[in-house]
């Protein structure tokens, strides 16, 4: 039975039994089926992605390769209406247009010989290649490849073609000269004067299905094969050319290549081949370029290549950071809940399996920044158990039962883990529908894994513990509280916190404008920036020196430490990237550079990703502040929105003071921050809700004071794990994924800052009459909601 099917059956069978496990009442059958799912779902799992080196699918930035991002160019084309005048006109792009370029780039492609590379459309113009291991010797033939444009035509060459060449014979106005040229070695053309053809095409490239290269008795020959129609008008134009006693022209692109007579008689069969000097290579590359000819011109427009030596250090950085991160995590989580803690654990480890092995059903990609996705996902997985746990310490104090505590923990804390999980899953969405390249493949492991540890945290805990009841393991439980109950006026100082933030972000913001381009990496830019390794330890001075030898403008040298070993990052503008590295091996050949990574981004390219990535910002605060909304009340929306921005601002203000480069993955690490952000606050607003909905007649600032307080284990909690995680991918996960982790370090420090001195105050001050206005507004709401159940 196919695959497919059998996972949708096993999936189809696990939906049922998690709606039989939601709408169950029975405590015994809820503990059987919540047993029966997480097993059934971790067996599935572990099954699709063991052993994870065979299923899980690298990016080319793991497993080395080069991607490249063409763009079909738009074209002045004559045209003639029926009168015959001539016009021009701007080609557009249709449709049609791209499929054809795809098929054509992906014979091309194959013709390489590389494996399993992939070609899509992108967007209404532009084609993405990636073409793993691809090796720095092919690289310029697939340039080439990729950008060639081939306009085949077959015209008849004019009987005494040489005499009017030498002028013995009078110009002929039905025929035109055009040079001869033909394939020499590495597929150079050669020049051999010029040719008399007919000035009107006989038949088109378009027509030819099928080329090929193949050695024979004679060298190297491309055999052609048409269809049905050029066949017909291939084996008239045979025909008057053999009558003739001339010869046929096979123009590529204006020129003649080949000028063979037909002296066998008419070609009837519908193929045909072009013999001449070739080698192997110019053979099977005007084979690539004559089979379905590409006939709109393409530029690339966005180029990447990653060695696949920088992939294995990358994953080694990243698998090293990831599972330090993950025992740290544990061994905290441990002592500090103690039973919970280990409830907890079993927990995260069931959350990876679950977590790859979606990944592997998807078909999703893991890149650098994924491995990211999934060491930030066990940190913020923790959130939610942390949330359920702090409940349960509350309930326990107010003297329930064991079991009647951990039923009201879970009760109580489902609101705010579902609440904050959703505001992350809308920020991971859009930018994952605006994101590109390796970011996309971090969207999707944050989606995966937020569903995954909403899922261990509220059913695979929940049920660990019933057993545990059940069986009678635990009596009660005891748990580690480092951060005892406080009485903190955290809205009394609202006005000093305030002015203070305000401070800060309008600082972020001029250091930020002062520095202007120097913020933007090459994606926003453009430009290229290249990466070497080095036997030796090279010397930015001397290399920068040497560099500027060649003129090329504004160039930037730094050295960037990794896990492993020390990079070489060379910044300078596009198209130059090659260029430098061959300078340097020429001219320092001492070092031994080796060439790990290459990005050549083009200023449009650039613009468009900038543009993006702010549409991708407004509208994940867009999203947020109509969640919000609907789940909460408007003020509490504004005073979401307002931590979010102040979050954002104060993290690129001193990410921009560290002198650090704005790129895609660091874009994808502000979304995230905004999601963490609007987590944070979340937590707290609905502590808030939840009082005043309970007639508390204390001051809504006592309100706010109260649940904040309530809150600021929970809050320093998941800050402190969130921190440690990062912290270890800070210091382990290279360039990239060091980056990374700075920017969602310095978010995370200002995210728990905002959600305790920042949100409150701004609702507080929304809502006027000293918040009595939310007050209000929640009570109508609540009357509403009873209304209507």
């Amino acid at each position: 039975m196919d695959q497919n099917v059998v996972i949708f059956t096993y999936g189809l069978a696990l939906l049922i039994v998690f709606a039989w496990y939601l709408f169950s009442d029975s405590e015994r059958v809820r503990r059987i089926l919540g047993t029966i799912l997480t097993v059934a779902l971790t067996a599935l799992c572990l099954s699709l992605a063991y052993p994870p080196e065979k299923k899980i699918q690298l990016g080319l930035d793991l497993k080395g390769g080069t991607s490249f991002l063409v763009r079909l160019v738009t074209e002045e084309v004559e045209t003639t209406d029926a009168k015959g005048n001539k016009t021009k006109e701007t080609r557009v792009i249709t449709p049609s247009m791209v499929e054809q370029a795809v098929e054509v780039i992906r014979k091309r492609v194959d013709t390489l010989g590389t494996s399993e590379p992939i070609i899509a459309p992108q967007g209404a113009d532009r084609i993405l290649v990636q073409i793993p291991g691809l090796s720095p010797e092919k690289l310029q033939d697939t340039r080439e490849q990729l950008q060639k444009v081939a306009k085949l035509e077959f015209r008849k060459v004019h009987p005494q073609s040489s005499a009017i060449i030498q002028g013995t014979v009078p110009p002929d106005p039905g025929y035109v000269r055009l040079q001869h040229v033909e394939m020499g070695e590495a597929g150079k053309l050669v020049e051999r004067g010029e040719i008399v053809v007919r000035k009107t095409i006989d038949l088109e490239g378009k027509h030819v299905i099928r080329a090929g290269a193949s050695f024979e008795a004679k060298g190297w020959v491309v055999h052609l094969n048409f269809d049905s129609f050029g066949a017909r008008v291939f084996g008239d134009l045979t025909t008057e050319v053999y009558n003739d006693r001339s010869a046929l022209a096979i123009v590529l692109d204006g020129k003649v290549i080949s000028a063979p007579g037909v002296s066998n008689g008419p070609i009837l069969g519908g193929s045909c081949e072009i013999s001449g000097s070739f080698d192997e290579r110019s053979a099977r590359n005007l084979a690539s370029s004559l089979e379905n000819p590409l006939q709109t011109p393409v530029s690339i427009e966005d180029e990447r290549s990653a060695a696949a030596s920088l992939g294995a250090d990358s994953i080694s950085s990243g698998v090293k950071s990831g599972i330090y991160g993950v025992v740290a995590t544990l061994i905290s989580v441990l002592l500090y809940y103690r039973f919970p803690g280990l409830v907890a654990n079993i927990a995260l480890a069931i959350n990876m399996i679950v977590l790859l092995g979606t990944m592997v059903m998807f078909g999703s990609v893991l890149t650098l920044p994924g491995i990211a996705g999934i060491i930030l996902t066990l940190g913020m997985a923790i959130d939610a158990n942390v949330l359920i746990y702090e409940r349960l310490r509350e309930e326990m104090a107010e003297g329930k039962t064991l079991k009647a505590s951990i039923s009201a923990a879970y009760d109580k804390a489902f609101s705010a883990i579902f609440d904050s999980n959703v505001t992350t899953l809308i920020t991971a969405t859009i930018l994952f529908w605006k994101a590109a390249g390796p970011v996309k493949g971090f969207a999707v492991t944050l989606t995966l894994g937020i569903i995954a540890s909403m899922f261990t945290a509220l059913v695979v805990t929940r049920n660990l513990f019933e057993w545990a009841i059940h069986l009678g393991w635990i009596k009660k439980i005891t748990m580690t509280n480092l951060i005892k109950a406080t009485n903190i006026d955290f809205l009394g100082k609202r006005r000093i916190a305030v002015t203070f933030s305000l401070l800060i972000m309008a600082l972020s913001i001029g250091l930020f404008a002062f520095r202007g381009e120097k913020n933007f990496g090459v994606d926003f830019v453009g430009g290229d920036r290249l990466v070497l390794a080095a036997q030796q330890k090279p010397n930015e001075g001397e290399v920068r020196a040497s560099v500027e030898k060649l003129g090329l403008g504004e160039v930037v040298v730094q050295t960037e430490r990794s896990a492993n070993k020390d990079f070489l990052t060379i910044r300078s503008p596009k198209g130059t990237g090659d260029k430098i590295w061959t300078h340097l091996s020429t001219t320092m050949p001492q070092v031994g550079f080796q060439k790990e990574q290459l990005e050549s981004v083009g200023p449009l390219v650039g613009k468009e990703l900038g543009i993006n990535s702010l549409i991708a910002l407004g509208l994940g605060m867009l999203g947020i502040l109509i969640y919000v909304s609907i789940r909460f009340e408007l003020s509490f929306a504004i005073g979401a929105l307002v931590a979010l921005l102040h979050d954002v601002i104060i993290t690129l203000g001193v990410f921009s003071l560290m002198g650090r480069e704005m790129s895609l993955v660091i874009v994808g690490a502000i979304l995230t921050i905004a999601g963490y952000s609007v987590n944070d606050t979340i937590v707290v607003f609905d502590r808030i809700r939840e009082h005043i909905k309970a007639q508390r007649r204390e001051s809504v600032a006592e309100i706010m004071n109260k649940a904040i307080n309530e809150t600021l284990s929970r809050t320093i909690l998941t800050g402190g794990v969130t921190l440690m995680t990062t912290l270890v991918l800070f210091l382990l996960g290279g360039p990239v994924l060091g980056d990374f982790a700075a920017t969602i370090l310095i978010g995370v420090v200002v995210g728990t800052y905002s959600s305790i001195f920042v949100a409150a105050p701004i609702v507080l001050w929304w809502s006027g009459r000293g918040g009595e206005a939310l007050r209000k507004e929640i009570e109508e709401s609540e009357a509403q909601a009873q209304v209507t159940a």
